[in-house]
């Protein structure tokens, strides 16, 4: 047993009062001898497929050391890993129906969703910005009027756009990506002006993209938002254990050396790094873990 593992053990082990009788999702992946990730596919570097076709990233790695949490909890060192690909579209109802068990994407942690589902502490804080091309000399949103601008199906991201103090009144064409890698397609061959998401994800798609040179994330913050592991509600048992087992990696400084991986490190496909340093937010949330929704992070 390796130390990382023994540490998760110790963490099941110091809730196993809450955690005796196992219910809800605990019970179901004991049944069917499986636990089975909701996965992104180009939610860089969060979640995506490596050129292998093998998610990997950030929220991959932190849902791998729940999985070994389930693992010891259950007795079952053998629990079958399953993973299902999501899209902004089917990941809440594809949580919520009980298909997939932990969702390991990019999912901002809000109110409206936390009446459907529940939340990991978060693991990581965006701000919804937009990426342009260089070339197009836009800086802002109120040089988007008439011109399309496209986000991904599913996503809060134009609602953000209208909702702020600069985007009201300004008429632009809104054009959709079915995920983000489709989204950043249209910017990349100019059927969009922008794409409007989160600016890590921008970051990655850039990084990753043929002329990373070519484009650049600019215009004001539209909202600071909390993102995290997403699990079905009302399953007190289970949301103790991932609680515990995210918190335990954040007390280790398990957490901080994945997002040095991940951030700050050379990263597949292309072995570059996003130099994207950990924000001010994050490393609040990481001494103080929660997951309270965006609402209330945004009411400082």
């Amino acid at each position: 047993m390796n130390h990382r593992t023994a540490l998760l053990v110790a963490i099941v082990i110091a809730a196993a009062p809450a955690l005796a009788q196992e219910t809800g999702t605990l019970k179901k992946v004991k049944d069917n001898g499986s636990i089975t990730l909701g996965i992104r596919e180009s939610s860089y570097p969060l979640s995506y497929l490596d050129d292998k076709q093998q998610p990997v990233g950030y929220h991959i790695d932190v849902c791998n050391r729940i999985v070994d949490a389930v693992k010891a909890q259950l007795k079952l060192p053998a629990l079958k890993l399953q993973h299902q690909a999501v899209t902004s579209q089917n990941r809440i109802p594809l949580v919520a129906n009980g298909t997939v068990d932990l969702e390991c994407g990019s999912t901002t942690n809000n109110e409206a969703r936390q009446k459907q589902v529940a939340f990991a502490p978060t693991t990581f804080v965006t701000n919804v910005r937009m990426a342009v091309k260089k070339a197009s000399g836009i800086t802002g949103l109120a040089q988007l009027g008439g011109k399309p601008v496209a986000t991904t199906t599913g996503t809060t991201s134009v609602q953000l756009m209208r909702a702020h103090e600069k985007g009201k009144g300004i008429d632009f064409k809104e054009v959709y990506g079915k995920d983000h890698a489709d989204a950043f397609l249209m910017l990349e061959t100019d059927r969009a002006v922008a794409f409007v998401m989160d600016d890590n994800l921008l970051a990655g798609l850039i990084v990753s993209s043929k002329s990373p040179a070519d484009y650049a994330i600019v215009g004001e913050v539209l909202n600071v938002e909390p993102i995290a592991i997403m699990l079905r509600r009302d399953d007190p048992a289970f949301k103790k254990l991932v609680d515990a087992a995210v918190i335990g990696l954040m007390k280790s400084g398990e957490l901080d050396k994945l997002y040095t991986r991940w951030f700050l490190s050379p990263i597949p496909p292309k072995n570059v790094s996003m130099n994207f340093p950990m924000s001010e937010q994050l490393k609040k949330l990481i001494k103080a873990p929660s997951d309270a929704p965006a609402e209330s992070f945004n009411k400082k």
